[in-house]
């Protein structure tokens, strides 16, 4: 368990769009995961997220996931 603010969301909209959602106001299906590099490699290995929203994650999505990852570190 983390604090929200220590949380990534991601969402799946009511029309099957997956996104990152950086205020935590987007509507629909949301899942949020921890802000690390090694969290998100686990989620990728494990296909947590595929599963969550019951679809194929896009590759743009975990790249724009990495990239925020990179960007909350420094």
């Amino acid at each position: 368990m983390k604090p929200k603010q220590d949380l990534i969301r991601i969402v799946k909209s009511p029309e099957s769009a997956i996104s990152v959602d950086t205020n935590g106001k987007k509507p629909g299906r949301g899942a949020y995961i921890c802000n690390d590099g090694n969290c998100l490699n686990r989620i990728i290995k494990s296909k947590a997220l595929s599963r969550a929203f019951s679809m194929q994650i896009p590759e743009s999505i975990i790249e724009k996931l990495k990239s925020q990852m990179e960007k909350n570190e420094t």
